[in-house]
């Protein structure tokens, strides 16, 4: 797994979002293979995702910022053209559960997520909150291959047979 921050103005040290899906991920038995800050821009967006979707090892990568309606928001811009489907069930999964914590604003975010070749992309915002909305309960067991009916894990190359 990867995770990528899209932000004009955060560093790794300040980069609340990116650490807490890092660390909910390496919590939850997950390799966190790379990380990564990058500015709120098309190409470089785009760059740091092709050079991680060409590494069979990365699978999954869960991006955090950039979902919002300011000038400067352009995750989805640069992430749908690089999928090849996207997964609706995500978004409305997400919105119902941000919802529940921050009411009406959660129509404010295009959290999104789909498949680029065989990796899977997840985009959400930016705020920790957001982060700790899309993991908890959402992307835990998403990502958990004992989660039945089925977790992505059956979708993943290596792990087809987990869900067969």
């Amino acid at each position: 797994m990867a995770v990528l921050t899209i932000s004009d103005t955060r560093t790794l040290e300040t980069d609340t979002s990116g650490a807490l899906l890092a660390e909910r991920l390496s919590a939850a038995g997950h390799t966190l293979r790379s990380r990564a800050i990058v500015m709120d821009d098309i190409a470089a967006i785009q760059a740091q995702l092709r050079s991680w979707l060409a590494d069979p090892k990365i699978e999954i990568i869960l991006t955090t910022g950039g979902t919002g309606f300011s000038p400067r928001d352009n995750t989805p811009e640069a992430v749908k053209p690089l999928l090849r489907r996207e997964m609706d069930g995500f978004s409305i999964a997400f919105h119902q559960k941000s919802l529940q914590s921050v009411g009406v604003a959660s129509m404010q975010s295009r959290a999104f997520a789909g498949q680029a070749g065989e990796a899977f992309i997840f985009c959400v915002p930016g705020s920790t909150g957001a982060c700790r909305d899309a993991w908890d309960g959402l992307l835990e067991l998403e990502f958990d291959s004992r989660h039945k009916p089925c977790s992505i894990a059956g979708a993943l190359p290596r792990l087809r047979e987990v869900c067969a």
